[in-house]
């Protein structure tokens, strides 16, 4: 029997970035979960890096994604904020440093350009159009941004928000302490109570 198989698997993150009408906002929900039970409802999971450029957020264990975090962070930095240069070399590192390889965390980066997803297996997502999103709830996240998107006039944060609280009606790993991050602009955590 696996690893896996015997421990409860941390879990609960929704992350969620999209860009519209020039403004790149990121949304993440709250909820640390270990099996059935909720151990955090208002777990920080996204950061603003260099002087309000760049948003990242992470889903996976909380201990391997702060060391990818600060990892990343460092390395944005040596390359002056070039984000793709910075996936791209991040990438390779986790892929190939044997401590690395062990983090389970997943990053979701972004700057007024690009949106990337960053995996250990060596993955850089850059999607087609400006949305992207990962963890538990990523999936209904994704969708109900995509229909805000297609069927109404919200603005990128409005977007963010309201589909991270669609995804927490649906997705048992996903509350509504939601935290949205706009480029240039602070917005501090809100709540809302449950349909």
């Amino acid at each position: 029997m696996t690893q896996a198989a015997i421990a409860p698997q941390l879990r609960a993150t929704t992350i969620l970035c999209l860009r519209r009408q020039g403004r790149t906002a990121m949304a993440g929900d709250g909820q640390v979960s270990l099996g059935d039970m909720v151990l955090k409802n208002g777990a920080s999971k996204l950061r603003v890096l260099r002087q309000g450029r760049v948003l990242a957020g992470f889903a996976g264990a909380a201990a391997d994604a702060f060391a990818l975090l600060d990892r990343f962070e460092q390395m944005l930095e040596a390359r002056e904020g070039d984000l793709t240069t910075a996936v791209v070399d991040m990438a390779k590192e986790w892929r190939l440093d044997k401590a690395m390889q062990r983090l389970d965390a997943v990053l979701l980066v972004a700057d007024a350009q690009h949106i990337y997803m960053v995996s250990g297996t060596g993955d850089i997502i850059e999607p087609d159009e400006p949305l992207l999103a990962i963890g538990s709830g990523g999936p209904f996240a994704l969708a109900a941004a995509r229909a805000l998107l297609a069927h109404s006039a919200l603005d990128a944060e409005a977007v963010a928000r309201e589909a991270l609280h669609i995804a927490a009606d649906i997705c048992v790993f996903t509350n509504h302490s939601i935290q949205v991050e706009v480029l240039g602009k602070r917005t501090p955590p809100a709540r809302r109570k449950p349909r």
